[in-house]
């Protein structure tokens, strides 16, 4: 026997069956089938994509860009800000809201999972799950094979390393990595002024 309104309790944080619910399973529906489409398209194809990521998402700005292959649980749950970049593999389990704000960018199988599952294998047994929310903030860059985990918020201009995971909250303005990831120092002024003095001299001899 299940409940009513699964999904008002998935997105508010509360157990949830995972299975059998009709309004659930029409999103999941219209989910594997606009992924499919997406990822069958070609590098041709990219008015087909921005269209496609349109309807699959809940919101996204301009410039948001995925390399095909994508996986999304629901998409619908998922908001991107302005000029996003992910990379090939990108996995997105947005039982919970994902909320990425502007210039973010993601290496290759980069992973977001809001989704989780009860410690105690009856309860998880009965198809029960929950979603808590991910926030990545503006300008942030996730290297490659990160995983992050349920109710995760990273913090402005902060620089996750690859192979990370990434199990509590992340500043703004620190370079994090490991498993699980741990603030390993904050970006500074110096650091600014050496990427600036790179970028000048790249123009100085653009030849």
């Amino acid at each position: 026997m299940y409940g009513k309104n699964e999904k008002k309790k998935m997105l508010s944080g509360r157990l949830y069956h995972c299975r059998e619910d009709k309004e659930l399973e029409k999103d999941v529906k219209k989910c594997r089938m606009l992924v499919r489409r997406f990822n069958s398209t070609t590098e041709e194809e990219k008015d087909e994509r921005r269209r496609i990521l349109r309807e699959l998402l809940g919101e996204c700005g301009e410039r948001c860009t995925f390399e095909p292959p994508i996986h999304f649980d629901y998409g619908c749950n998922t908001y991107i800000g302005e000029n996003f970049y992910a990379n090939f593999d990108c996995v997105i389990l947005d039982v919970g809201r994902v909320k990425i704000g502007d210039n973010a960018r993601f290496g290759p199988k980069v992973s977001l999972f809001t989704a989780g599952h009860p410690i105690d294998p009856d309860v998880r047994a009965e198809g029960m799950g929950y979603g808590y929310p991910i926030t990545v903030g503006n300008n942030v860059w996730i290297g490659g094979n990160t995983v992050i985990n349920p109710g995760v918020t990273i913090g402005d201009n902060t620089v996750i390393g690859s192979g990370s995971v990434v199990t509590k909250d992340i500043p703004s303005n620190v370079v994090a990595a490991g498993n699980p990831c741990r603030v390993i120092r904050e970006i500074t002024q110096k650091d600014r002024e050496y990427w600036v003095a790179q970028r000048n001299e790249y123009y100085a001899n653009d030849d």
